[in-house]
Protein backbone atom coordinates (compact mmCIF):
# COMPACT_ATOMS: atom_id res chain seq x y z
CA UNK A 1 0.00 0.00 0.00
CA UNK A 2 0.94 3.53 -0.51
CA UNK A 3 3.17 4.84 2.39
CA UNK A 4 1.35 7.40 4.95
CA UNK A 5 1.87 11.13 4.10
CA UNK A 6 5.03 12.91 4.64
CA UNK A 7 5.88 16.08 3.45
CA UNK A 8 10.01 16.77 3.11
CA UNK A 9 11.98 20.24 3.41
CA UNK A 10 12.82 22.51 0.48
CA UNK A 11 16.91 21.12 -0.04
CA UNK A 12 15.11 17.11 -0.20
CA UNK A 13 12.80 18.43 -3.01
CA UNK A 14 15.63 20.04 -5.08
CA UNK A 15 17.91 16.77 -5.12
CA UNK A 16 14.68 15.30 -6.89
CA UNK A 17 15.48 18.00 -10.08
CA UNK A 18 18.64 18.13 -10.22
CA UNK A 19 20.25 16.59 -13.42
CA UNK A 20 22.55 13.48 -13.48
CA UNK A 21 24.13 12.54 -16.32
CA UNK A 22 25.80 8.93 -17.19
CA UNK A 23 26.46 7.06 -20.67
CA UNK A 24 27.36 5.96 -23.29
CA UNK A 25 28.67 3.61 -21.64
CA UNK A 26 27.64 2.96 -17.72
CA UNK A 27 25.54 1.16 -14.84
CA UNK A 28 22.06 1.45 -14.40
CA UNK A 29 20.30 0.80 -11.14
CA UNK A 30 16.70 0.42 -11.12
CA UNK A 31 15.62 0.18 -7.42
CA UNK A 32 12.78 1.45 -5.21
CA UNK A 33 13.30 4.52 -2.93
CA UNK A 34 10.71 7.24 -1.28
CA UNK A 35 10.08 10.43 -3.00
CA UNK A 36 8.06 13.48 -3.05
CA UNK A 37 8.48 15.63 -5.68
CA UNK A 38 4.81 16.70 -4.63
CA UNK A 39 4.89 16.56 -1.50
CA UNK A 40 3.74 13.51 -0.51
CA UNK A 41 6.26 10.83 -0.37
CA UNK A 42 6.19 7.27 -1.65
CA UNK A 43 8.14 4.49 -3.19
CA UNK A 44 8.72 4.55 -6.86
CA UNK A 45 10.50 2.08 -9.08
CA UNK A 46 13.50 4.29 -10.15
CA UNK A 47 16.60 4.43 -12.21
CA UNK A 48 19.30 5.72 -10.31
CA UNK A 49 16.94 6.44 -7.21
CA UNK A 50 15.83 9.38 -8.96
CA UNK A 51 13.18 10.93 -10.77
CA UNK A 52 13.68 11.37 -13.98
CA UNK A 53 16.16 8.60 -14.30
CA UNK A 54 19.41 9.80 -15.09
CA UNK A 55 20.03 12.01 -18.25
CA UNK A 56 21.30 9.02 -20.73
CA UNK A 57 24.03 10.96 -23.29
CA UNK A 58 26.00 10.26 -26.18
CA UNK A 59 27.75 11.46 -29.48
CA UNK A 60 26.62 10.72 -32.74
CA UNK A 61 27.92 7.20 -33.86
CA UNK A 62 28.06 6.09 -29.91
CA UNK A 63 27.63 2.22 -29.26
CA UNK A 64 25.88 2.49 -26.40
CA UNK A 65 26.37 -0.62 -23.21
CA UNK A 66 24.01 0.58 -20.41
CA UNK A 67 24.08 -2.29 -17.75
CA UNK A 68 20.71 -2.91 -16.25
CA UNK A 69 20.76 -4.40 -12.39
CA UNK A 70 17.74 -4.94 -10.77
CA UNK A 71 17.17 -4.30 -6.77
CA UNK A 72 13.81 -3.93 -6.80
CA UNK A 73 12.06 -5.00 -3.63
CA UNK A 74 8.92 -3.32 -3.29
CA UNK A 75 6.07 -6.27 -3.28
CA UNK A 76 3.29 -3.79 -4.43
CA UNK A 77 4.64 -2.93 -7.68
CA UNK A 78 6.10 -4.79 -10.28
CA UNK A 79 9.40 -6.23 -8.97
CA UNK A 80 10.94 -7.94 -12.92
CA UNK A 81 11.48 -4.92 -15.56
CA UNK A 82 13.17 -4.26 -18.77
CA UNK A 83 13.86 -1.23 -20.40
CA UNK A 84 12.83 0.75 -24.07
CA UNK A 85 14.95 2.75 -25.48
CA UNK A 86 12.43 5.10 -27.39
CA UNK A 87 13.01 6.15 -30.68
CA UNK A 88 16.36 3.75 -31.25
CA UNK A 89 16.10 2.19 -34.17
CA UNK A 90 17.70 -1.23 -33.15
CA UNK A 91 18.92 -1.67 -36.75
CA UNK A 92 20.50 -5.69 -35.98
CA UNK A 93 20.12 -5.45 -31.98
CA UNK A 94 16.15 -6.49 -31.73
CA UNK A 95 17.36 -7.95 -28.70
CA UNK A 96 18.50 -5.00 -26.98
CA UNK A 97 14.89 -3.35 -27.51
CA UNK A 98 13.67 -4.17 -24.63
CA UNK A 99 10.45 -4.90 -24.74
CA UNK A 100 9.14 -7.88 -22.50
CA UNK A 101 7.81 -11.26 -23.94
CA UNK A 102 8.72 -10.19 -27.37
CA UNK A 103 12.35 -9.22 -27.77
CA UNK A 104 13.67 -10.13 -24.08
CA UNK A 105 12.41 -12.20 -20.75
CA UNK A 106 12.04 -9.95 -17.77
CA UNK A 107 15.16 -8.66 -15.63
CA UNK A 108 14.14 -10.22 -11.98
CA UNK A 109 15.37 -9.15 -9.06
CA UNK A 110 18.81 -9.05 -8.40
CA UNK A 111 19.70 -9.62 -11.84
CA UNK A 112 21.36 -7.63 -14.51
CA UNK A 113 21.13 -7.59 -18.37
CA UNK A 114 23.37 -5.00 -20.88
CA UNK A 115 21.69 -3.10 -23.54
CA UNK A 116 24.31 -2.99 -26.51
CA UNK A 117 23.29 -1.35 -29.36
CA UNK A 118 24.95 0.90 -31.93
CA UNK A 119 23.10 4.45 -32.99
CA UNK A 120 24.80 4.70 -36.61
CA UNK A 121 23.80 8.01 -37.53
CA UNK A 122 20.70 8.58 -35.10
CA UNK A 123 21.10 12.07 -33.15
CA UNK A 124 18.53 14.31 -31.43
CA UNK A 125 16.20 13.88 -28.54
CA UNK A 126 14.96 10.56 -26.96
CA UNK A 127 13.68 8.74 -23.99
CA UNK A 128 13.75 5.68 -21.72
CA UNK A 129 11.23 3.84 -19.85
CA UNK A 130 10.67 0.40 -18.43
CA UNK A 131 8.68 -1.82 -21.02
CA UNK A 132 6.98 -3.90 -18.46
CA UNK A 133 3.35 -4.21 -17.99
CA UNK A 134 2.36 -0.50 -16.51
CA UNK A 135 5.59 0.29 -14.56
CA UNK A 136 7.06 2.93 -15.95
CA UNK A 137 4.10 5.27 -14.22
CA UNK A 138 5.85 4.23 -10.77
CA UNK A 139 8.48 5.97 -12.16
CA UNK A 140 11.22 4.42 -14.22
CA UNK A 141 11.63 6.59 -16.74
CA UNK A 142 14.31 9.27 -18.60
CA UNK A 143 15.66 11.38 -21.31
CA UNK A 144 18.16 9.89 -23.58
CA UNK A 145 20.12 12.52 -25.94
CA UNK A 146 22.58 11.62 -28.65
CA UNK A 147 24.38 15.14 -29.25
CA UNK A 148 25.09 15.76 -33.32
CA UNK A 149 28.44 17.77 -33.79
CA UNK A 150 27.11 18.31 -36.85
CA UNK A 151 23.97 20.13 -36.27
CA UNK A 152 22.67 22.14 -38.44
CA UNK A 153 21.05 24.31 -36.43
CA UNK A 154 24.04 24.55 -34.05
CA UNK A 155 24.59 28.53 -34.92
CA UNK A 156 21.20 29.47 -33.87
CA UNK A 157 21.58 28.57 -30.19
CA UNK A 158 23.86 29.43 -27.40
CA UNK A 159 23.12 26.52 -24.80
CA UNK A 160 22.41 22.61 -25.14
CA UNK A 161 23.27 20.68 -22.43
CA UNK A 162 21.19 19.05 -19.25
CA UNK A 163 19.98 22.14 -18.05
CA UNK A 164 17.93 22.56 -21.17
CA UNK A 165 16.68 18.96 -20.94
CA UNK A 166 12.47 20.06 -20.20
CA UNK A 167 10.28 16.57 -19.00
CA UNK A 168 7.09 15.91 -18.78
CA UNK A 169 5.32 13.68 -16.63
CA UNK A 170 2.44 12.95 -15.16
CA UNK A 171 2.32 11.74 -10.74
CA UNK A 172 0.36 9.44 -8.80
CA UNK A 173 -0.15 8.27 -5.03
CA UNK A 174 -1.00 4.66 -6.49
CA UNK A 175 1.50 2.26 -7.21
CA UNK A 176 0.99 1.62 -10.81
CA UNK A 177 -0.71 -2.27 -10.05
CA UNK A 178 -3.42 -0.77 -7.61
CA UNK A 179 -4.37 2.13 -9.32
CA UNK A 180 -7.71 3.54 -9.49
CA UNK A 181 -7.77 7.54 -10.49
CA UNK A 182 -6.21 9.59 -12.96
CA UNK A 183 -2.86 11.35 -12.31
CA UNK A 184 -2.98 14.26 -8.79
CA UNK A 185 0.05 15.96 -10.08
CA UNK A 186 1.94 17.19 -13.22
CA UNK A 187 5.75 17.15 -13.01
CA UNK A 188 8.38 19.11 -14.77
CA UNK A 189 11.91 18.19 -14.65
CA UNK A 190 10.28 16.10 -11.19
CA UNK A 191 8.88 19.31 -9.63
CA UNK A 192 5.27 19.61 -9.59
CA UNK A 193 2.03 20.52 -6.94
CA UNK A 194 -0.72 18.09 -6.61
CA UNK A 195 -4.56 19.33 -6.18
CA UNK A 196 -5.04 20.62 -2.61
CA UNK A 197 -1.53 19.67 -1.92
CA UNK A 198 0.94 22.19 -0.30
CA UNK A 199 3.25 24.61 -2.02
CA UNK A 200 5.88 23.03 -2.79
CA UNK A 201 9.11 23.86 -5.02
CA UNK A 202 8.59 24.29 -8.05
CA UNK A 203 11.10 23.34 -11.16
CA UNK A 204 13.13 26.33 -12.22
CA UNK A 205 15.02 26.86 -15.91
CA UNK A 206 17.57 29.69 -15.36
CA UNK A 207 18.55 31.99 -18.36
CA UNK A 208 20.54 34.53 -19.08
CA UNK A 209 19.35 37.89 -21.25
CA UNK A 210 20.11 37.51 -25.00
CA UNK A 211 21.11 34.56 -24.98
CA UNK A 212 19.56 31.24 -26.97
CA UNK A 213 18.83 28.12 -25.50
CA UNK A 214 18.02 24.85 -27.38
CA UNK A 215 15.43 23.60 -25.01
CA UNK A 216 14.57 19.51 -25.83
CA UNK A 217 11.14 18.39 -24.28
CA UNK A 218 10.06 15.33 -23.74
CA UNK A 219 7.02 13.86 -23.10
CA UNK A 220 7.67 11.13 -20.51
CA UNK A 221 3.85 10.83 -19.58
CA UNK A 222 2.24 7.61 -18.92
CA UNK A 223 -1.53 8.49 -20.15
CA UNK A 224 -2.20 12.81 -20.32
CA UNK A 225 -0.96 15.03 -22.95
CA UNK A 226 -0.07 18.07 -22.04
CA UNK A 227 -0.38 21.75 -24.07
CA UNK A 228 3.42 23.39 -22.96
CA UNK A 229 4.32 26.84 -23.33
CA UNK A 230 7.01 29.17 -21.68
CA UNK A 231 5.04 33.15 -21.46
CA UNK A 232 5.73 35.31 -23.53
CA UNK A 233 8.10 33.67 -25.48
CA UNK A 234 8.66 31.98 -29.10
CA UNK A 235 9.40 28.77 -29.41
CA UNK A 236 11.47 27.58 -33.15
CA UNK A 237 10.87 24.19 -33.59
CA UNK A 238 13.74 22.43 -35.34
CA UNK A 239 13.64 18.64 -34.11
CA UNK A 240 10.73 16.45 -33.64
CA UNK A 241 10.88 12.71 -32.39
CA UNK A 242 14.98 12.78 -33.13
CA UNK A 243 14.21 14.19 -36.88
CA UNK A 244 15.24 17.36 -37.82
CA UNK A 245 12.41 20.23 -38.96
CA UNK A 246 12.47 22.88 -41.27
CA UNK A 247 12.17 25.78 -38.68
CA UNK A 248 8.72 26.81 -37.28
CA UNK A 249 7.93 29.22 -34.36
CA UNK A 250 5.08 28.39 -32.32
CA UNK A 251 4.15 29.89 -28.82
CA UNK A 252 2.38 26.26 -28.02
CA UNK A 253 2.25 22.97 -28.53
CA UNK A 254 0.76 19.50 -27.58
CA UNK A 255 3.20 17.49 -26.23
CA UNK A 256 1.41 13.45 -26.48
CA UNK A 257 3.00 10.43 -24.46
CA UNK A 258 6.16 9.65 -26.06
CA UNK A 259 6.37 12.83 -28.18
CA UNK A 260 9.65 14.99 -27.88
CA UNK A 261 10.60 18.65 -29.33
CA UNK A 262 13.55 20.39 -29.66
CA UNK A 263 13.07 24.32 -29.51
CA UNK A 264 14.96 27.37 -29.48
CA UNK A 265 14.24 30.16 -27.80
CA UNK A 266 15.96 33.70 -27.05
CA UNK A 267 15.87 35.34 -23.66
CA UNK A 268 14.60 38.62 -25.14
CA UNK A 269 11.88 39.75 -22.18
CA UNK A 270 12.88 42.04 -19.47
CA UNK A 271 14.60 40.25 -16.31
CA UNK A 272 11.74 38.77 -14.32
CA UNK A 273 10.24 35.57 -13.84
CA UNK A 274 7.86 33.94 -16.46
CA UNK A 275 5.46 30.59 -16.18
CA UNK A 276 6.01 27.61 -18.04
CA UNK A 277 3.03 25.65 -18.23
CA UNK A 278 1.81 22.33 -19.08
CA UNK A 279 -1.87 21.44 -19.15
CA UNK A 280 -2.96 17.93 -19.38
CA UNK A 281 -5.63 16.84 -21.50
CA UNK A 282 -8.57 17.33 -19.36
CA UNK A 283 -9.93 13.84 -19.45
CA UNK A 284 -6.55 12.57 -18.36
CA UNK A 285 -5.12 14.71 -15.92
CA UNK A 286 -6.15 17.81 -13.58
CA UNK A 287 -6.07 20.71 -15.43
CA UNK A 288 -5.64 23.89 -14.25
CA UNK A 289 -3.12 26.46 -12.87
CA UNK A 290 -4.19 27.52 -9.31
CA UNK A 291 -1.75 27.17 -6.76
CA UNK A 292 0.85 26.95 -8.96
CA UNK A 293 -0.20 23.28 -10.61
CA UNK A 294 1.28 22.24 -14.21
CA UNK A 295 3.89 25.06 -13.91
CA UNK A 296 7.47 25.39 -13.32
CA UNK A 297 9.56 28.80 -13.34
CA UNK A 298 11.21 30.64 -16.67
CA UNK A 299 13.60 32.84 -14.42
CA UNK A 300 16.40 35.60 -16.31
CA UNK A 301 19.44 35.82 -14.10
CA UNK A 302 18.97 38.92 -11.71
CA UNK A 303 15.43 38.03 -11.18
CA UNK A 304 13.87 38.03 -8.02
CA UNK A 305 13.29 34.60 -6.33
CA UNK A 306 9.94 35.02 -6.64
CA UNK A 307 6.92 33.14 -8.50
CA UNK A 308 5.64 34.79 -11.70
CA UNK A 309 2.33 37.09 -12.24
CA UNK A 310 2.50 36.61 -15.72
CA UNK A 311 -0.59 36.00 -17.94
CA UNK A 312 -0.64 34.62 -21.63
CA UNK A 313 -2.79 33.55 -24.54
CA UNK A 314 -1.38 31.39 -27.05
CA UNK A 315 -2.05 32.95 -30.72
CA UNK A 316 0.37 30.68 -32.49
CA UNK A 317 -0.09 27.40 -31.47
CA UNK A 318 1.80 24.17 -32.97
CA UNK A 319 -0.14 22.16 -35.80
CA UNK A 320 1.58 19.12 -36.69
CA UNK A 321 0.67 19.05 -40.04
CA UNK A 322 3.04 22.62 -40.45
CA UNK A 323 6.31 20.03 -39.64
CA UNK A 324 8.17 19.04 -42.66
CA UNK A 325 11.36 17.26 -42.34
CA UNK A 326 14.90 19.31 -43.00
CA UNK A 327 16.51 15.74 -45.10
CA UNK A 328 14.35 13.36 -47.47
CA UNK A 329 10.67 14.59 -46.24
CA UNK A 330 9.32 12.83 -48.97
CA UNK A 331 7.78 9.22 -47.14
CA UNK A 332 7.98 6.14 -48.78
CA UNK A 333 5.07 4.62 -51.02
CA UNK A 334 2.81 6.77 -53.44
CA UNK A 335 1.43 9.78 -51.99
CA UNK A 336 -2.52 8.73 -51.07
CA UNK A 337 -3.75 6.23 -48.80
CA UNK A 338 -3.22 2.90 -49.85
CA UNK A 339 -0.16 3.70 -51.50
CA UNK A 340 2.47 1.13 -49.60
CA UNK A 341 2.93 -2.18 -50.75
CA UNK A 342 1.14 -4.19 -47.78
CA UNK A 343 -1.94 -1.99 -46.17
CA UNK A 344 -2.28 -3.22 -42.67
CA UNK A 345 -5.48 -1.76 -40.81
CA UNK A 346 -5.17 -1.21 -37.11
CA UNK A 347 -8.59 -1.35 -34.98
CA UNK A 348 -8.11 -1.21 -30.95
CA UNK A 349 -10.46 -1.20 -28.10
CA UNK A 350 -10.52 -1.35 -24.50
CA UNK A 351 -12.73 -2.87 -22.41
CA UNK A 352 -13.87 -2.61 -18.72
CA UNK A 353 -16.20 -5.31 -18.10
CA UNK A 354 -15.26 -8.03 -15.34
CA UNK A 355 -12.18 -8.83 -17.90
CA UNK A 356 -10.55 -5.85 -18.36
CA UNK A 357 -8.66 -6.02 -21.84
CA UNK A 358 -7.15 -3.90 -24.72
CA UNK A 359 -7.89 -5.21 -28.29
CA UNK A 360 -5.91 -4.78 -31.56
CA UNK A 361 -7.93 -6.16 -34.30
CA UNK A 362 -10.12 -8.13 -32.18
CA UNK A 363 -6.94 -9.94 -30.55
CA UNK A 364 -5.26 -9.27 -26.68
CA UNK A 365 -1.77 -9.76 -26.61
CA UNK A 366 -1.23 -12.13 -24.02
CA UNK A 367 2.33 -13.02 -22.91
CA UNK A 368 3.89 -15.79 -23.89
CA UNK A 369 5.60 -18.20 -21.71
CA UNK A 370 8.87 -17.71 -24.38
CA UNK A 371 9.39 -14.25 -25.83
CA UNK A 372 8.89 -13.84 -29.52
CA UNK A 373 12.21 -13.27 -30.41
CA UNK A 374 13.33 -16.02 -29.17
CA UNK A 375 10.68 -18.96 -30.65
CA UNK A 376 12.03 -17.12 -34.39
CA UNK A 377 15.47 -18.08 -33.08
CA UNK A 378 14.14 -21.46 -32.26
CA UNK A 379 13.20 -22.08 -35.73
CA UNK A 380 9.40 -20.98 -35.49
CA UNK A 381 9.41 -18.61 -38.78
CA UNK A 382 6.13 -18.85 -39.83
CA UNK A 383 3.68 -15.70 -37.88
CA UNK A 384 0.73 -17.97 -37.69
CA UNK A 385 2.80 -20.34 -35.65
CA UNK A 386 4.29 -17.55 -33.41
CA UNK A 387 2.52 -16.81 -30.02
CA UNK A 388 0.45 -14.94 -28.91
CA UNK A 389 -1.48 -16.17 -31.44
CA UNK A 390 -3.00 -13.18 -33.61
CA UNK A 391 -0.57 -10.78 -32.15
CA UNK A 392 2.36 -11.26 -34.90
CA UNK A 393 2.17 -10.10 -38.17
CA UNK A 394 4.29 -11.33 -40.80
CA UNK A 395 6.07 -8.26 -43.23
CA UNK A 396 8.09 -9.26 -46.41
CA UNK A 397 11.24 -7.86 -46.42
CA UNK A 398 12.31 -4.40 -48.63
CA UNK A 399 8.64 -3.52 -49.08
CA UNK A 400 6.50 -0.09 -48.01
CA UNK A 401 4.79 -0.95 -45.09
CA UNK A 402 1.66 1.46 -44.60
CA UNK A 403 0.10 1.08 -41.06
CA UNK A 404 -4.05 2.69 -40.72
CA UNK A 405 -4.36 3.78 -36.83
CA UNK A 406 -8.22 3.73 -36.13
CA UNK A 407 -9.35 6.66 -33.83
CA UNK A 408 -11.39 4.93 -30.48
CA UNK A 409 -12.71 6.65 -27.66
CA UNK A 410 -11.07 7.27 -24.27
CA UNK A 411 -7.86 5.23 -24.15
CA UNK A 412 -5.97 4.84 -20.58
CA UNK A 413 -2.28 3.41 -20.10
CA UNK A 414 0.75 5.62 -22.71
CA UNK A 415 1.94 5.69 -25.40
CA UNK A 416 -0.70 4.22 -28.17
CA UNK A 417 1.61 4.05 -31.09
CA UNK A 418 4.16 2.02 -32.92
CA UNK A 419 6.88 2.19 -29.91
CA UNK A 420 9.46 4.32 -31.77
Amino acid sequence: MPSPKRFLGFGALLQLAQAVTIGPVADLVVKNAFIAPDGYNRSGVLAGGVFPGPVITGNKGDRFKINVINELTNSTMLRATSIHWHGIFQHGTSYADGATMVTQCPIIPKQSFQYDFPTYNQVGTYWYHSHYSTQYCDGLRGAFVIYDPDDPYKELYDVDNESTIITLADWYHEPAPLRTQRPVATLINGLGRSVNGTATPLAVINVEQHKRYRFRIIGLSCDPSYNFSIHHHQMMVIEADGEYTTPLYVDSMEVWAGQRYSVIVTANQKIDNYWIRANPWPTRGRPGFDGGRNSAIFRYKGAPIAEPNTTFVSTKPLYEVNLHALVNPEAPGKPHPGGADVVIPIKHAIFHDPNPRFEVNNVTFKPPTVPVFLQVMNGTYNAADLLPKGGVYKLPPNKVIELIIYGSGEVDGGPVSPDR
